[in-house]
């Protein structure tokens, strides 16, 4: 039984969910999640000379995008009840709960990016719209938008759609841009001027190869990743700088033994290589000039360098399983949590103690071909041998020693749970990641998933039969693949939220910048693979069911959309399989409200305890 006073204390314990320092490196601009009633945009100095600011607080989600160029304002963008139909708003430091509305409310497109231009008389972002003949598009352009005359100007059309990443050098003068026209594996990067005068490709290492790059300071140099340097297929990722105006570049890391994820640029011009293993972070800072790399110090939990403050001192994200993610300061030459300086103090503002919350032990098992996987274990005390498998969501993505809500009050109702880094996870290099693509969604990750449940009973940590799964987006899909094809001596009861059920469905409904990851992950389009749309879709199993059923999904979801609910829940009916259903009317892609959560998690819990008595 879960308790709820322990339910609503860990609801409010506050976790930083993304957090950027400001341009003079005096302020850190960050997203609270469980502070208030939704995610909301903080304010704190570097200096921790004050504790932390609202900047705004509403019902809904509300994200951070950008500074200013004069660190005296933020970019913020906020939907309605997880629509993804955002709006920019602009919030001065020293005017918090004043947005300022930059675009139109419930817009009939998706917006992406956010980039004010240095002089803040523009916005640059992406949108699936044409302001010419008013209509929606699908592949999403970028536009110039005047802050003063309201006057958008396409300044790049890109030909089809893509989840589009955006960068504007300090300059002004120029912004690159990812594109996907050439192939849905593939990425590329282009350099358009904010005029809109000239749009090329800068970065093709091959149409299937994706490349990710960020600008260095001087507003000629570009840092890049790469998973080709010449169109040809490698196991690890490159990482190089391009000299644009010359079109020369140089190759500063290229090592098969080595994870890099990406490279970021913090304010003041130096480069963190953010490399895991093993679904651990381990940062660098990269001396772009000799190629040099200096680690960061080796701590307990994980953590992602942000910058520096003007004294010189580092600030960062820090964060493990028992310890909610903070924002810390310190310097080069810390060797133990005692030396971070906390500038949010989250311990302060709740009851819970570390010790109240499960960690996270890594542990290894082999799939059925053989190939080793990694997943966190959370052991619950006592043990009362049933448990859950989570999956999160991507599928390229990776659990780390993090804390999550979900997963702690699983532990605390009972269950020991797993948290599978199934193969096409982030985290252990490239050819870990693309090897989903051996066989598409669907395929032996699905194996990785169901080794793990009877790793549990192998272990003696759930009984046959008392094996639940759950997970949100991939992990609830992968939710259904589990109990749609597996025997219920491994999987007895699935909990999938807003997880795809007719591929087929959820590509034809989904937003247009999700498409080409379909059509990357499965193998083509449903026309031009119609026969694996079908096979790796689990509507088309739920006759197989054997197990229990706890529908989860939220009413105003754009990405995973409620059709894929209703056409299951006919085909339920349709077999005579009986299940549970629980829609969030008031949520999007997940269900994030705490007021939400507070009613999710213990139904949840008490599914599985019925599924397995």
């Amino acid at each position: 039984m879960l308790d709820q006073e322990f339910l609503e204390k860990l609801l409010n314990l506050p976790i930083v969910s993304f957090a950027k320092v400001s341009p003079d490196g005096r302020w850190v601009a960050f997203v609270w999640y469980h502070r208030h009633e939704n995610m909301d945009v903080f304010l704190v100095p570097t200096d921790g000379s004050s504790p932390p600011v609202a900047l705004t607080h509403t019902p809904e989600f509300t994200w951070l995008n950008n500074w200013t160029a004069d660190s005296k304002s933020v970019i913020v963008e906020e939907d309605h009840d997880g629509d993804e139909r955002i709006r920019f708003f602009q919030v001065a430091v020293d005017k918090p709960g004043e947005m300022i509305p930059l675009t139109e409310d419930r817009p009939p497109y998706f917006l992406r990016g956010g980039e004010p231009h240095p002089d803040s008389n523009a916005l640059f972002y992406g949108a699936n719209f044409d302001f010419v003949k008013n209509k929606p598009i699908e592949p999403t352009w970028i536009y110039r938008h005047d802050l003063t005359t309201g006057k958008r100007v396409a300044i790049a059309k890109p030909e089809k759609p893509a989840f589009v990443l955006m960068e504007l050098n300090k300059a002004g003068t120029h912004l690159i841009y990812l594109r996907k026209d050439r192939h849905p594996s593939g990425e590329q990067f282009h350099l358009v001027d904010v005029e809109g005068k000239e749009d090329k490709e800068i970065l093709n290492f091959g149409d299937e190869y994706k490349v990710f790059a960020r600008w260095l300071p001087d507003n000629e140099h570009i840092i890049f990743t790469s998973e080709s340097k010449d169109s040809s297929p490698q196991d690890h990722v490159s990482v190089g700088v391009l000299h644009w105006p010359s079109d020369t570049l140089r190759w500063l890391i290229d090592d098969p033994l080595r994870a890099i994820e990406s490279v970021q640029v913090t304010p003041d011009g130096v480069t963190i290589v953010d490399e895991v293993r093993q679904a651990r972070r381990v940062p660098t800072i990269l001396d772009v000039k000799t190629g040099e790399e200096t680690p960061f110090p080796k701590l307990p939990g994980n953590l992602i360098p942000l910058g520096r403050t003007p004294q010189g001192e580092w600030v960062a994200m820090y964060y493990a399983a028992d310890q909610p993610t903070e924002l810390i300061r310190f310097n080069l030459d810390a060797r133990s949590p005692d030396d971070l300086v906390s500038l949010i103090r989250v311990w302060e503002t709740t009851e819970l103690t570390p010790d109240q919350l499960a960690s996270a032990e890594s542990v290894t098992w082999k799939s059925m071909d053989g190939l080793e996987i990694q997943g966190w274990l959370y052991r619950a005390e006592p043990d009362l041998q049933q448990a859950v498998v989570y999956v999160h969501g991507g599928p390229t993505f990776h659990s780390e020693s993090k804390l999550n809500p979900q997963i702690q009050s699983m532990v605390a109702a009972g269950f020991n749970v797993l948290d599978v880094n199934y193969r096409g996870s982030t985290g252990f290099g490239l050819k870990f990641r693309e090897c989903i693509k051996k066989d598409g969604w669907g395929g032996r990750e699905q194996d990785d998933i169901t080794t793990g449940a009877k790793f549990l009973i192998g272990q003696g940590l759930a009984e046959t039969g008392k094996v639940g799964v759950t997970g949100t987006s991939y992990g609830g899909y992968s939710a259904w693949g589990q109990i749609t094809r597996t025997h219920p001596d491994t999987i007895g009861a699935a909990a999938p939220i807003c997880g795809m059920t007719d591929l087929v469905i959820d590509y034809n409904t989904t937003r247009p910048d999700m498409r080409p990851y379909c059509e990357e992950m499965i193998g083509g389009s449903p026309d031009e693979v119609p026969e694996k749309y079908h096979q790796r879709s689990p509507i088309n199993f739920v006759q197989d069911i054997k197990g229990k059923v706890l529908i989860i999904q939220g009413g105003q979801d754009p990405n995973v959309t409620p059709e894929n609910m209703k056409e299951v829940v006919k085909r339920l009916h349709l077999h005579d399989i009986l299940y549970e259903l629980e829609v969030f009317e008031d949520e999007g892609h997940g269900i994030y409200k705490p007021a939400n959560q507070v009613r999710l998690y213990p139904l949840i819990a008490e599914f599985f305890r019925k599924a397995f008595i």
